[in-house]
């Protein structure tokens, strides 16, 4: 959320932050977003226990207020009814720490070591009513070392979170990106062709 807040403060940013919303009080980020000079807002999701269609609907009523056209989830840890998803169908992404489809849910680096890959990362998508699916905007990799734990991986990923969000932001928001079906085209022109190996051979 700070490098999408920090990005779109740069000049000529196709988006602006209008605001923050948390489900819970003790979220870090409303913090951040006060001291950005950002409306923030808390919407309890505990009161409304397993009625998400109710929490939906409060959610709702401030994007309308607010006239929200894009919603970035980032640690939004609660799932949204199939209704509220296809309401905003193309216009909610999500960013997932690892290379979806490959390990979705929780503990994505655990099952990443787990599974022995030896290169993982970060993926921003759009959201669809099935978890950690949908139509892929952008991913970013990094190379699984022998020694990483969970932790250490995670925090390589992190910085490639920080990077490609913002960029996959760019992207959407700037209307470079079209829905086919279950994929997310993108008119933005590769600037690399650098192909990622691990373990590198000398």
């Amino acid at each position: 959320m700070a490098a999408l807040i920090e990005a779109a403060a740069e000049p000529g940013f196709p988006a602006d932050i209008v605001m923050v919303i948390a489900n819970t009080a003790t979220a870090g980020g409303l913090a951040i977003a006060q001291r950005s000079g950002i409306a923030a807002l808390v919407i309890e999701s505990k009161p409304f226990g397993k009625d998400r269609a109710g929490f939906e609907a409060k959610l709702q009523q401030a994007l309308d207020e607010h006239r929200i056209e894009l919603i970035c989830l980032g640690g939004f840890m609660r799932l949204f009814t199939a209704d509220f998803v296809q309401r905003w169908h193309g216009r909610m992404l999500n960013i997932h720490p690892s290379l979806l489809p490959s390990f979705p849910g929780l503990d994505p680096h655990g099952q990443a070591l787990r599974a022995g890959v030896k290169i993982s990362g970060a993926t921003v998508h759009f959201v669809i009513p099935e978890t950690d699916a949908g139509p892929i905007v952008m991913q970013g990799a990094v190379a699984v070392r022998d020694d990483d734990t969970p932790e250490t991986l995670a925090a390589r990923v992190l910085s490639v979170e920080h990077r490609i969000y913002p960029d996959a932001l760019r992207l959407v928001s700037s209307g470079a990106t079209q829905i086919d079906g279950d994929v997310c085209k993108s008119a933005a022109p590769a600037t690399r062709d650098d192909v990622l190996v691990v373990p590198a051979l000398r």
